[in-house]
């Protein structure tokens, strides 16, 4: 059984800030992903918790009591680092069984053997047990260093992007084994990356980092369909979501519509966004509209259509990302690759708000009704 909780946690090096005022509960057997860019503070945070960093300030809390003071190798925490970190002198085997031989963990040869074995052919690196670090690909490697914290029983798997520098269809592969692993782990498991399509596919919970600072905690689907803000919408989505600013037209409560594209197209939102826009003499807003949200039409045959010119086509296999430019403004859409365009070709593109996103202008957070609990997502053409 394994629950932590990080509170108020504070670190800085230099004078720097790295991490300010995390907050953080996890519970026991959750997979849990802490996402962000590169020196967002995600790497630090793991250290505080294995207790290779002390926090400046705050309390790291392991079932119910601080670790603050307690040494490392006394919080029963594996980890999984970015770099390997595999002895070079000693053969795969004896890489994966050094956990297994310490003086604090240490068991029986055959449990040693036992237990390699399994791991190694749950990772598919059993062929591979005599071999050293220098002979193996990074793929395998990364692999070695991920059966060396399995083999143990901690009570936390710590795991600092432990795919990343594997190729794109070695990633792929090692999600879906990772995904299928964390059923059989039953172990509270803290996952590091930057990679959004791990976040959304691996995580039970994700707690989104930017500069030290949490921005957003969620289950893949709130932190996808219900972004806090600008950046947490933005860093889920290959293409990134589109955002364009918008006017409100009319402040008449009873005839208000949302003006885009310098009111070139405009649509009424929800009776309940109305009296919420009207209540608050909002004058203007931030519409986030998702790539695949926005369909290419060849002809106009509606007043809804947009005009508009490719921009840039980017073929990617079954899909494919089409730029598209609307008066300076470019627009990304998802479309198939098989579709037949040109450069400065002129076409029109229709969105759909159903599935629309709605910052505001000043903070460029999520906007909302004074109910926290009513957030404002969609609103209806």
């Amino acid at each position: 059984m394994a629950d932590i909780q990080l509170k108020d946690i504070y670190k800085s090096f230099h004078k720097k800030s790295v991490l300010e005022a995390i907050n953080l509960e996890i519970k026991d057997k959750e997979f849990f992903i802490v996402f962000g860019p590169a020196g967002a503070g995600k790497t630090t945070l793991l250290n505080i918790i294995a207790g290779l960093h002390l926090p400046d300030r705050g309390e790291v809390i392991l079932n119910g009591k601080s670790i603050n003071n307690m040494e490392p190798e006394d919080r029963n925490i594996a980890m999984v680092f970015e770099n390997y970190a595999l002895y070079p002198h000693l053969t795969v085997f004896d890489n994966m069984a050094s956990p297994l031989r310490s003086p604090k963990y240490k068991v029986s040869k055959e449990v040693v053997h036992q237990e390699i074995l399994r791991v190694a052919k749950m990772l598919k690196i059993d062929m591979l047990l005599d071999r050293n670090p220098s002979e193996l690909s990074n793929g395998q490697r990364q692999r070695v260093g991920l059966g060396r914290a399995l083999v143990r029983n901690p009570n936390v798997f710590l795991m600092d992007e432990p795919i990343t520098h594997l190729d794109a269809k070695l990633r792929h592969q090692m999600r879906a084994e990772l995904k299928d692993m964390q059923k059989n782990l039953d172990t509270t498991t803290i996952y590091v990356t930057h990679d959004y399509l791990e976040a959304l596919s691996l995580g039970d919970r994700i707690a989104v980092v930017n500069n030290g600072k949490i921005e957003q905690i969620g289950s893949p689907m709130e932190i996808y369909y219900v972004p806090r803000n600008e950046f947490v919408a933005s860093s889920f989505g290959e293409p990134e979501i589109n955002i364009i600013d918008a006017k409100i037209i009319k402040h008449d409560e009873d005839d208000l519509r949302v003006g885009l594209l310098d009111g070139q197209y405009s649509f009424n939102p929800l009776e309940e966004i109305k009296k919420f826009i009207a209540a608050e003499r909002i004058e203007n807003v931030r519409v986030g509209i998702r790539p695949k949200d926005v369909k290419v039409r060849f002809e106009k045959n509606d007043n809804n259509l947009i005009n508009a010119n490719v921009y840039s086509f980017e073929p990617l296999g079954a899909k494919a990302v089409m730029t598209v430019k609307v008066q300076d403004r470019l627009i990304r859409i998802i479309i198939g690759s098989d579709l037949k365009v040109q450069i400065n070709q002129e076409l029109f593109i229709e969105f759909n708000f159903n599935n629309a996103i709605f910052f505001d202008t000043d903070k460029k957070n999520l906007l909302s009704t004074k109910n926290e609990d009513r957030r404002i997502v969609a609103w209806q053409n």
